[in-house]
């Protein structure tokens, strides 16, 4: 009997093409062109397809929207890859498509990646696209107007793909689960909680969604019978992020280094000019002592004292110009002002904050509103569209909404009453309140 081989075997798909969708009504998603009634919608169903440009970020659905217009077109339909194919292999089936259309047959060419071309390669594309032997489909991440030459951009249909919702996530998850292509033939336990967390954890990306599902079910607990658990022991091993690793054999490094902030921090000039003498004495390098005390200037300092930065940052340039020892005396200084200056965290927390919203929250887009109209196209859609410029107004001040809705009202910097950072709440104060009266 002959041994099978690993390339014998029959190696699943990954789950999120196992389940890519072949049909609009199997399509999550981008609602805003699919719904019923809308544009492409509309062009799809009627096999009435002209050149377009399908802009998007990862994992919205940009390669499957063209492989369903392979399905409903009567069109020959050609799959182009941007990575593999040059000059070269255009020009061929360039061919082949004006081949096609001398007798009456129409070619639909789908680029995915088209950004990647360069202008060499999308000008081949050109001709053919402007006397009618193919219908242009591009797939690209990247903004068209910096990325698809003006010619040929001008010849397409830019449609804009959006992140996917968390609810549509869901909704394709719990389909991932029941259909049989994907877990439907399985007896697995998640919560909808669960589900949620995958879904905001993909950040409108499908694919994204979908390995992680993947992933939490094979690391999920198998039980006698059969029934697969996911537990959230795992669930969270396979959404957290990497931690960065200390070397364990350099904790005096980091207890030392702790001491000097801590000491500063309790405004303790004497003990924070100890552990610095412990530490360049026993051969720390300057320029990381004066790093940590810089970052310490913003850290736990702010805007309590304007000049604490300043005198941060000219000690790491005066440690960097003259080295040890004559630099003891300057980062001593440092350390010494840093002690006795008024203490205030807030734009730590400030950041702290927002950065918890960054990383737990969906990912909003841009407001239309404070995007740089820089190209015809990015007007067209509304880029920068009802943008008030503040040094037009008498108080230097407007009501523009700078947060994305979900985040509407959010406060993340709360200035404390330390030293000059006194002002700063006052003038803060005086913004709000001017803005509360002039609320849209």
């Amino acid at each position: 009997m002959e041994q099978m081989t690993l390339f014998d075997r029959n190696i699943s798909q990954p789950l999120a093409e196992r389940l890519r969708p072949q049909t609009l009504d199997e399509y999550v998603g981008q609602t805003h062109l699919l719904g019923c009634g809308k544009v492409l919608n509309r062009i799809i169903e009627s096999d009435q397809i002209s050149s377009m440009i399908f802009w998007g970020p990862p994992g919205v659905g940009k390669t499957t929207l063209a492989r369903i217009i392979a399905n409903h077109t009567k069109a020959s339909f050609i799959d182009f890859s941007a990575v593999t194919s040059g000059i070269k292999e255009i020009r061929t089936v360039m061919q082949q498509a004006e081949d096609h259309r001398r007798y009456g047959e129409k070619t639909i060419v789908f680029v995915d990646e088209i950004h990647r071309f360069n202008k060499a390669q999308q000008d081949a594309f050109l001709p053919f696209v402007e006397k009618g032997s193919i219908i242009l489909i591009g797939a690209t991440t990247e903004n068209p107007s910096f990325e698809i030459n003006n010619a040929l951009l001008s010849r397409c249909k830019v449609f804009v793909l959006k992140e996917i919702k968390v609810e549509e996530l869901i909704v394709l998850l719990n389909r991932a689960l029941r259909d049989k292509k994907g877990f439907g033939n399985q007896k697995i336990q998640i919560s909808n909680d669960m589900l949620k967390m995958i879904a905001i954890f993909a950040n409108g990306d499908a694919r994204t969604a979908l390995s992680t599902l993947d992933m939490v079910v094979l690391n999920g607990d198998l039980d006698s019978d059969g029934v697969v658990t996911v537990t959230a022991e795992a669930l969270e091993q396979c959404t957290s992020k990497k931690s960065l690793l200390y070397d364990k054999t350099g904790e005096e490094h980091y207890n030392l280094i702790s001491a000097l902030h801590k000491s500063m921090r309790n405004s303790d000039p004497d003990a924070a000019v100890y552990w610095l003498a412990r530490m360049l004495e026993a051969g720390e390098d300057p320029l990381y002592i004066a790093r940590r005390v810089t970052r310490f200037a913003s850290e736990d300092i702010g805007l309590a004292d304007l000049h604490a930065l300043e005198i941060a940052v000219a000690v790491y340039q005066s440690c960097h110009l003259i080295g040890m020892p004559e630099c003891t005396v300057h980062l001593t200084e440092a350390v010494v002002y840093m002690a006795m200056a008024p203490k205030s965290n807030s734009l730590y927390i400030a950041y702290e904050r927002a950065k918890k919203d960054a990383l737990n929250q969906l990912a909003e887009p841009v407001p239309l509103v404070i995007r740089n109209a820089s190209t015809s196209l990015m007007k067209e859609l509304d880029y920068g569209k009802g943008y008030q410029y503040a040094h037009d107004r008498g108080e230097k001040l407007t009501n523009m909404q700078c947060l994305p809705d979900s985040l509407l009202g959010k406060e993340y910097y709360n200035p404390s009453e330390q030293g000059s950072e006194a002002r700063f709440k006052t003038r803060l104060e005086q913004i709000k309140a001017w803005k509360k009266r002039h609320k849209k």
